[in-house]
């Protein structure tokens, strides 16, 4: 594995076990096709740090979802290891909380409100009081306390998303788990919701492990990319970002940096190697 380094970014919060936060290594994952055992990830590994917005970047059917959902513990690992804290992931935890790209995931009965207030009462132990308080607190950093009483089939796409993300934050995981979030979203859509997340994560420092296949928005969400092979996955290369959250994809530098992602994950060494399962 190459390492480009781009940036000497660095977080806010201390770092944990030398900046060794979230461990992946050699990590292997398979599943069952058609009667077949199926390698998506081989041998991966890599690192993320404390308040680290790491972003996930490969070709469609490169196994970065299932990386995330293996994070998430919803995936066993065939051989190797994931360790958050030190401690070894081996089922899903509220440590944990991951944002989809569906538009359907939350509870179409409750309110905008009782979706993020459900959760804190069950998974945190929280009074209904305590519990709608910081709902609601979430919902303004988000822009959509007005929306608190409303039900999400009266929401747009964007704004639905809005809502799955301050309940994801309001759970105050360990880790962000997002699954290609803004995929489904229109193009000005989207870039809102780019920033907004960036905008969140600059009053929180919350450690985020993101997915995309989108080179513009890997460089635009994270302050680190890596970057997978073809199925199997592998990792090929880690970029560090200096850009830090950088929306104006004209500027020099963001084309440079692009421009050197995309010949890493076009090169025919990759998809020779990521050709065979």
């Amino acid at each position: 594995m190459s390492t480009v380094e781009l940036s000497t970014t660095t977080a806010s919060k201390p770092p944990v076990e030398a900046g060794r936060f979230l461990r992946v290594e050699d990590l292997t994952l398979q599943y069952k096709s058609a009667g077949q055992l199926v390698t998506a990830i081989r041998q991966a590994s890599f690192t993320v740090h404390e308040s680290e917005r790491c972003v996930l970047l490969g070709p469609s059917g490169c196994g970065k979802t299932t990386i995330l959902k293996a994070v998430g513990g919803y995936v066993h690992a065939a051989s190797g290891s994931i360790t958050l804290r030190g401690e070894e992931i081996k089922k899903p935890g509220p440590d944990r909380v991951m944002v989809f790209q569906e538009f359907d995931q939350l509870l179409p009965w409750k309110t905008v409100k009782e979706n993020i207030v459900f959760p804190l009462i069950v998974a945190r132990k929280m009074t209904r009081n305590s519990a709608a308080e910081k709902a609601m607190g979430f919902l303004e950093k988000v822009g959509l306390s007005k929306f608190s009483d409303s039900y999400p089939h009266t929401l747009s796409g964007g704004m639905k998303q809005r809502v799955a993300l301050a309940r994801a934050m309001a759970l105050e995981p360990d880790i962000l788990l997002m699954d290609e979030p803004f995929a489904s979203l229109d193009a000005l859509t989207r870039r809102n919701m780019q920033e907004e997340l960036l905008d969140l994560w600059n009053d929180i420092r919350f450690t985020m492990l993101f997915v995309t296949h989108s080179i513009e928005e890997a460089i635009i969400i994270g302050d680190r990319i890596v970057l997978l092979s073809s199925r199997p996955g592998q990792v090929r290369s880690e970029f560090t970002n200096r850009l830090n959250g950088c929306l104006n994809e004209e500027k020099k530098e963001f084309k440079e940096l692009k421009n050197t992602i995309h010949n890493e994950l076009f090169s025919s060494e990759i998809v020779a190697e990521g050709s065979h399962i």
